[in-house]
């Protein structure tokens, strides 16, 4: 697998995103690549158990046709249903370990800069798709992932046992992960790899034991109260914009854990009809973080108490509505000893620990895996950055995604290579 392959795919994926849940041209191309390899395809309405998936909010005939006009492959298009994501399975015939892999495949829901330094203005590969953009490298996650696809299939003949390659979708805002943790196709492995690419390190280096993953929870929480004339008779009302700002204003004044980090931020709030009508519906969007599960459960138990207390003092009624969740992640030690000593051989330089600071619904999947006796861990692939991640003028390092497939395939190797019978 060339790194020219690799880039072509990397830059047809960044010049046509898919946000979360709505992945269904990204999904397609796996799927037809994988197949035509010789996988055994599972798609997400098989995959992922669906009373687990939050923040989904699609209109699939739309989208498909959305896809369908920018180059889904056709067949596979008429055969995803209304979920996204896939898994291809690769047995080899011959007994031995379950081995997966998962790369994410949403895009971020960022418009994509269109100043002329920026790299993918310059090549033509930027996005098409306003208001979506690859700006976390999920786009490259992808490239790796069909890449060690083809580099895997060509390796059967000295393998043992099976692989499994999960293309999960909406990671972004820690959407998927759980329900496809919960579907039940990881019970049966022994060890899973997961990936970033360039969070906190530069091309050539690889992070084996990226730590300080937070726990969070996504919400959103709807107030209803009753419009009134707001000269008339106001006192008919009941304002539920004033309860949404009131419960905002107290959610930023949450007092922060003595025992760890926490953090909460609302992104959006909006509501209202008109200057002189009392507001009867208000909506605000917004997201907790902490160290640790029970600092995050803190948290968010603090949100839940703050809507109760100003719904009741404005008289309105309100529901809450997780969008998305993530819990902590820790690699299995014996994994990431055997992990360094194959990233040596590959040339690339280790650090042992540093922290990734932010939120992955990967972890989910880790512990589903760990739960079961097997092991996981989580690494990360550095690149150079043009910007930070989430930036509107982000880009990497193309480069480090050929180091990605020979690093991951020769885990696979070493974990599942067939010993040759000696002659004589």
């Amino acid at each position: 697998m060339t790194l020219e392959h690799l880039i072509l795919w990397r830059r047809d994926l960044h010049r046509l995103p898919e946000a979360a849940w709505k992945e269904f041209r990204t999904t397609s191309l796996i799927a037809h690549h994988l197949s035509e390899l010789g996988y055994r395809i599972v798609l997400g309405d098989k995959l992922l158990a669906s009373n687990l998936m939050m923040g989904r909010d699609v209109d699939v005939a739309a989208e498909k046709a959305r896809a369908r006009r920018q180059g889904a492959h056709p067949d596979w298009l008429e055969r995803i249903g209304d979920v996204t994501g896939l898994m291809g399975e690769l047995d080899t015939g011959r007994p031995g370990p379950t081995l997966a892999f998962r790369f994410d495949i949403d895009a971020v829901e960022v418009e994509e800069s269109d100043a002329e330094q920026h790299q993918p203005q310059q090549e033509g590969f930027a996005s098409h798709n306003k208001g979506w953009m690859h700006a976390c490298a999920h786009d490259g996650h992808t490239a790796i992932g069909m890449g060690l696809a083809s580099q895997l299939m060509a390796m059967k003949a000295q393998l043992c046992g099976r692989i499994k390659l999960f293309f999960q979708p909406a990671e972004e805002g820690c959407r998927g992960g759980k329900a496809l943790a919960a579907g039940g196709a990881l019970d049966d492995v022994d060890a899973l790899l997961s990936l970033h690419i360039g969070i906190h390190a530069g091309s050539g280096e690889l992070v084996i034991n990226p730590t300080e993953f937070l726990c969070s929870t996504k919400f959103d929480v709807h107030f209803m109260g009753t419009a009134a004339h707001a000269g008339l008779e106001p006192n008919a009302g009941s304002n539920a914009l004033a309860a949404a700002c009131m419960a905002t204003t107290a959610m930023l004044g949450i007092p922060r854990h003595r025992d760890g980090m926490t953090r909460i931020n609302i992104g959006q709030l909006h509501g209202g009809s008109g200057r002189n009508v009392i507001p009867d519906h208000a909506e605000l969007h917004g997201e907790t973080r902490g160290a640790d599960s029970t600092l995050n459960d803190y948290m968010f138990s603090q949100v839940q108490r703050i809507v109760e207390g100003t719904a009741l003092a404005h008289g309105v009624t309100y529901r809450i509505i997780k969008q998305g969740e993530a819990i902590a992640l820790d690699n299995s030690p014996a994994l990431q000893t055997e992990l360094a000593a194959l990233a040596r051989k590959q040339g690339l330089a280790t650090i042992q620990t540093r922290r990734f600071g932010a939120s992955e619904d990967a972890g989910f999947l880790m512990e589903r895996v760990q739960k079961q006796g097997g092991e996981a861990a989580y690494l990360i692939l550095g690149a150079d950055l043009a910007a930070p991640h989430h930036h509107n003028e982000f880009d990497f390092d193309e480069r480090v995604m050929q180091s990605g497939v020979e690093l991951l395939a020769a885990w696979a190797r070493a974990r599942l290579g067939v010993t040759e019978p000696a002659q004589g």
